[in-house]
């Protein structure tokens, strides 16, 4: 697949770098050349030119090109790059904007009519995101599919589990409750074996079904917290964002440095209470009442921040915390810290993308970001070589498992003796770069 990105700004250049190892043939441009130059080591080629220049599209073969994807900071210039990309033979596009409404079913056809298939706005991922972390307070992470019919839920294994100590062969009746698809420790993600142990402080990715949900939480030892009151450190975009989207029974306080961003958040919220001060000064928090808080969220642009943060807000009894985690240097440390959910927008905005260039339904499936590991929805199809037998006799590669499907809309975990059917949904948990493995297997 030939795939051109305009823009090596922080999402641009992660989406790159993850795409390079994916073996596609990758084109990433940007009109500063300081910022191609870091990429150059990389499986893909550089071009020094703009996105809105007819000259410099046809040079990086647009006309040829499966998926282009803007993702400058500049909403106006990503939406004209990919009229103009579709115009010149651009199979498939992508635009990186800033504005919710564009989102909006019916404003979808306006986008559609000048060549732009698909819209991403990071920041409105993130805070759908961490709605989905305010409801479901005892999860790191939540993926679903077709109305919850199939949920994939990230969850850290306490020493009070009773999952903790057993090797997954040894679940027996637990075993149809629910499929330990993937298990994240000491920093390393691992398919898992029938031999592999369960240890404290995992973090387990387990596939389940609606009816087994609250299962999966006690045998986790997890206990959900019933949310009212949302304290945010940073009154940036996400901020924004996630106060537009949240349900009104929440009560927000946020508080930033900024007196200026403060006054607007003020303005545009004012049923929300806004605080000029620092979160990281412990004094201050607790002039402010911290430990009357639910949740603590830390929104602000540094992610040490944000984590030492959390780790405060933890030290103060608040059982649920979330960071935002832009650096990934820093992700694997979070996620090793006792700290609860990690939002990182440029990798929800590459799942999304994934998603798009797997062909799936897009609207349909919600694609969760890890930073070690991929998951993937794809469709059966019709004659694929995987309907030909049992799971057990496929031969798939020790870097892959298949969590779940949905078949005629209802979900179903699955095991080696699962039979696959064209038209099933399946998700696939597989480690960093052998996403286009598992394409090729499941679309044979």
């Amino acid at each position: 697949m030939k795939i051109v990105i305009a823009g090596a700004g922080e999402v641009g250049t992660h989406l790159a770098k993850m795409l390079s190892d994916e073996e596609q043939d990758i084109v990433i441009m940007d009109n500063d050349e300081r910022k191609l130059v870091a990429l150059e080591n990389y499986n893909l080629m550089t071009y020094h030119g703009s996105a809105t220049s007819f000259e410099a599209l046809k040079d990086v073969g647009i006309s040829r090109t499966d998926l282009f994807i803007a993702v400058t900071p500049y909403e106006a210039r990503n939406i004209l790059a990919c009229s103009l990309a579709k115009n010149a033979g651009a199979k498939k596009t992508v635009a990186r904007i800033d504005n919710s409404d564009y989102l909006l079913k019916e404003n979808r056809s306006f986008f559609v009519s000048r060549g732009i298939d698909h819209l991403i706005y990071p920041e409105f991922l993130a805070a759908q995101e961490m709605c989905n972390a305010l409801k479901r307070t005892w999860v790191r992470n939540w993926f679903e599919l077709f109305d919850g019919e199939l949920i994939v839920v990230g969850v850290k294994v306490r020493s009070n589990s009773s999952l903790a100590g057993k090797r997954l062969k040894e679940l027996g009746a637990i075993a149809n409750k629910m499929h330990v698809s993937a298990i994240k420790r000491n920093r390393e993600t691992i398919i898992p074996q029938g031999n592999d142990h369960i240890m404290a402080n995992d973090i387990l990715y387990i596939a389940t079904t609606h009816d087994h949900i609250q299962e999966v939480l006690e045998l986790c030892g997890k206990v959900a917290i019933d949310v009212n009151k949302v304290l945010i450190m940073g009154g940036g975009e996400i901020t924004e964002q996630l106060l537009r989207v949240a349900p009104s029974k929440y009560r927000f306080k946020v508080m930033d440095t900024d007196m200026r961003r403060c006054e607007e958040l003020a303005y545009q919220f004012p049923n929300v209470s806004i605080v000029n001060g620092d979160a990281s000064d412990t004094d201050f928090l607790e002039e402010e009442g911290i430990s009357d808080y639910d949740v603590f969220i830390a929104l602000s642009d540094i992610s040490e921040a944000n984590i030492l943060g959390c780790m405060m807000a933890k030290e103060h009894g608040i059982r649920k915390t979330i960071a935002q985690v832009e650096n990934l240097r820093y992700f694997n440390e979070a996620e090793a810290l006792n700290i609860g959910t990690i939002i990182n927008k440029k990798l929800l905005a590459s799942s999304r993308i994934f998603q798009i260039m797997l062909d799936s339904d897009v609207d349909n499936a919600k694609s969760l970001a890890l930073a070690d590991s991929e998951v993937a929805e794809l469709v059966i199809k019709e004659g694929s070589k995987v309907t030909k037998a049992d799971v057990k006799d496929l031969n798939l590669s020790r870097n892959m498992t298949i969590a779940g499907l949905v078949r005629n809309g209802e979900g179903y975990l699955v095991t080696g003796n699962t039979r696959l059917q064209a038209g099933d949904h399946v998700v696939i948990f597989c480690l960093s770069g052998d996403i286009h493995r598992v394409e090729k297997i499941f679309s044979k």
